[in-house]
């Protein structure tokens, strides 16, 4: 796919990843205009067949995604009364769990302030990388008199637990990058000259395994938000499609072959996974 006709967002791939740049000074602050192009990339990357992992960064060293615009929000048409009927998961909400959903690994490069919508929009993807002294999370809608209304509130609690969820939204704090990685926000929290190359490798890691396995191990994975019962039956039925795909079964040779299942191969097993993905 191209990826053509973007303003505020600019694309390169490399191989099987994608990474896209949000560039929309002068606090990528997540405007209508840049909230269609993010709706327009999400589902663009979920129909790329030739991506494997995705990965959304910022051109500002100092915003990831500020936040959702305010001037907006007040426009939103107030008319008639709320009701549950009408509130089903909207627009937002599907952008944001399609980035969790998709059958690509979504990778979430925060170097700097995040908050609002565009954290919520960063809880939708598989990993979250910050900085060191640098990544701050915030959650300030209820300081204005809403609440994070673009998946916040679910999500937030099923990363770091309801009584940290309550502290970062009803009282507005800030999330620093260690703390966020403690309390499983960020998967890690890198110096600033690191997080680049970090996400980089691993990207390039995974994008080097079978496709297949990739694929099927994250639905494995998501599977995991049903019932145990279920999530095992899942989870066979997908490990029996793997070892029937060429991929898996030439894969698991050459294992044997380098080393595997020998103790000098198993006490290195993560060199013996890097070499699996080589040519």
């Amino acid at each position: 796919m191209a990826y053509e006709g973007y303003k505020l967002i600019r694309f390169a791939r490399d191989g099987k990843i994608v990474t896209a740049t949000v560039d929309a000074p002068p606090i990528n602050i997540i405007t209508l205009d840049l909230y269609s192009e993010l709706r327009r990339m999400s589902s663009e990357v979920e129909a790329d067949q030739d991506c494997l992992v995705f990965i959304l960064k910022s051109a500002n060293p100092d915003f990831f995604l500020a936040h959702f615009d305010v001037s907006a929000i007040l426009e939103f048409p107030i008319n008639r009364p709320p009701s549950r009927e009408a509130a089903a998961t909207n627009e937002y909400h599907d952008m944001c769990n399609r980035m969790s959903t998709m059958d690509k690994v979504t990778i979430a490069q925060i170097e700097g302030r995040v908050g609002g919508g565009g954290s919520e929009f960063s809880m939708g993807f598989d990993m979250r990388f910050g900085v060191l002294g640098k990544t701050r999370i915030n959650q300030m809608e209820v300081p204005l008199g809403i609440l994070p209304g673009g998946t916040g509130t679910q999500k937030l609690p099923r990363l770091i637990g309801r009584n940290r969820a309550i502290e970062i939204i009803l009282a507005g704090v800030d999330m620093a990058a260690d703390e966020a990685e403690r309390w499983g926000y960020l998967n890690r929290a890198l110096p600033a000259n690191e997080i680049g190359p970090y996400v980089m490798n691993l990207a390039k890691r995974i994008a080097s395994f079978p496709v297949e396995a990739v694929k099927l191990a994250k639905q494995a994975i998501n599977s995991a938000t049903n019932p145990l019962s279920e999530g095992l039956r899942d989870e066979s039925y997908l490990f029996q499609q793997l070892i029937r795909t060429e991929s898996g079964r030439r894969n698991m040779q050459k294992f044997l072959k380098i080393g595997g299942q020998t103790r000098e191969g198993e006490l290195r097993i993560d060199e013996l996974n890097r070499k699996l993905g080589a040519p």
